[in-house]
């Protein structure tokens, strides 16, 4: 198997025992790179001859001297410090701009041992739903989703096998789905934002991107996020309890997730499950409008510096926000502040009654071309309720593209997510319909 195929506890492992070398390792990874990045484009910075030099380095390093993910290569979302790398947020705005200090993630995954491969794109400032022009990986006629684009197409496509990304509605889960691969947005402020372009400080969260929940455990490992109570090694589907919600925004569900969440309930059940539709109360119903009235008002603040520094260089979208066209009142605001602070220790106390709750990650397979990146209507509620998520790829849609199911916890749950995750995610890859081709 060629090294760019093999997941990142498969390659460090190899890299553990000398058989793979980091400078091996890197040297698989970009020629994937140049093999495929003129289809996909995942990539807004990436040089050969630096990744090669950071790989030699880390190759010197004694064996007894090494971090816990000694050699692991990550794409990182072009909204994120780096400081040996531009970061332009997918703005002309900041273009060939280089921060001289690195992210507080960046920080963590480097003090471990990661090889930051390159900078991958994403929307404008992580916030339109214009796409950059990153393709989906299955299809290239179709968009691989938002607003971390490039992280989840690079993952997608085995030129990375771990991305960082940011969600504030969607961005981490719907191109989880969108590229078929496993998507992880922890609880809220889990993981420091520093160094991270926000768009709404409330909602803003760190996520990532790999192959196999394995790897998704690997990289929770380094930023100490854990639960307060002890987490079985193990879980077994049989005798489990599950929910499956639909939510107020069902009605936009398309073909491919309403059939895409019947089988997975049905793949549980199955495999021994308890499986119960959650009726939430219809004081969730508002979960879409407040999302909405917290993402118009913050970016107000946000991108007012912005605004006032070059105008003629924010798309009509950011400036709609910052001139507030929609009217959107400060008292609507604190409505939606205080609505959604009220419902998330009622959201965490449905959960618990579950192993995991089952909701769609996508309206649909990926819609054809790059003009938008989907829509997050399925994701922004628990965006905004703070509770970790997680996208199970498995399914497929009318024209064999992936679709993805969430797994939601209480906030705070993360650790047992990602235990449930693992045994579910083995169902739904075998069972569920979706072959990777690439």
């Amino acid at each position: 198997m060629d090294p760019y195929r093999l997941t990142v506890t498969q390659a460090l492992s190899n890299i553990k025992n000398g058989s793979l070398t980091i400078e091996q390792y890197a040297r698989s990874l970009l020629s994937r790179v140049q093999e495929r990045d003129s289809t996909v484009q995942a990539w807004t910075h990436l040089e050969p001859d630096h990744v090669i030099e950071e790989a030699r380095r880390l190759d010197r390093v004694p064996f007894g001297e090494r971090g816990p993910v000694h050699g692991l290569p990550v794409a990182v979302k072009d909204l994120i410090y780096t400081k040996d790398m531009p970061t332009q947020y997918g703005s002309p705005i900041y273009d060939g701009h280089a921060p001289e200090l690195d992210a507080a993630s960046i920080i963590v995954l480097r003090q471990a041992g990661a090889l930051i491969l390159g900078k991958t794109t994403t929307t404008e400032f992580a916030s339109t739903q214009g796409g950059p022009k990153t393709c989906n990986p299955h299809d290239p006629t179709r968009t691989p989703g938002g607003s971390s684009s490039g992280s989840a197409a690079a993952v997608g496509d085995f030129q990375a096998p771990v991305g960082i990304g940011s969600q504030t509605g969607g961005s981490v889960i719907r191109p989880g789905s969108f590229n078929g691969v496993y998507a992880f947005k922890p609880t809220w402020n889990a993981i420091s934002r520093e160094g991270l372009k926000f768009y709404s400080p409330i909602l803003d969260t760190i996520g990532f991107f790999a192959r196999c929940v394995d790897d998704l455990e690997l990289v929770t490992d380094l930023f100490d996020i854990e639960d307060d109570e002890a987490v079985i090694s193990e879980f077994t589907v049989r005798g489990a309890k599950f929910g499956v919600a639909k939510t107020v925004v069902w009605p936009k569900a398309g073909p491919g997730t309403k059939m895409a969440l019947e089988s997975a309930a049905q793949l549980l059940r199955s495999h021994g499950a308890e499986v119960e539709e959650v009726e939430l109360s219809s004081e969730f119903d508002r979960m879409p409008e407040w999302h909405n009235v917290l993402t118009e008002n913050e970016a107000r603040a946000t991108f007012l510096p912005e605004y006032r520094l070059a105008k003629e260089k924010l798309s009509p979208f950011l400036t709609g926000r910052i001139e507030n066209v929609n009217k959107v009142s400060r008292a609507a605001q604190l409505e939606a502040y205080d609505g959604i602070a009220a419902l998330r220790p009622k959201i965490d106390e449905i959960a618990k009654g579950y192993a995991a709750i089952l909701t769609p990650s996508v309206v649909d397979e990926a819609p054809l071309g790059l003009q938008s990146t989907g829509s997050p209507v399925f994701n922004s509620m628990w965006t905004a309720l703070h509770t970790p998520v997680i996208n199970i790829p498995g399914f497929k849609g009318a024209n064999d593209m992936p679709i993805g199911i969430s797994l939601v916890a209480p906030r705070y749950h993360d650790r047992r997510l990602l235990v449930v995750s693992k045994a579910v995610g083995a169902i739904f890859e075998a069972e569920g319909g979706w072959e990777r081709k690439l």
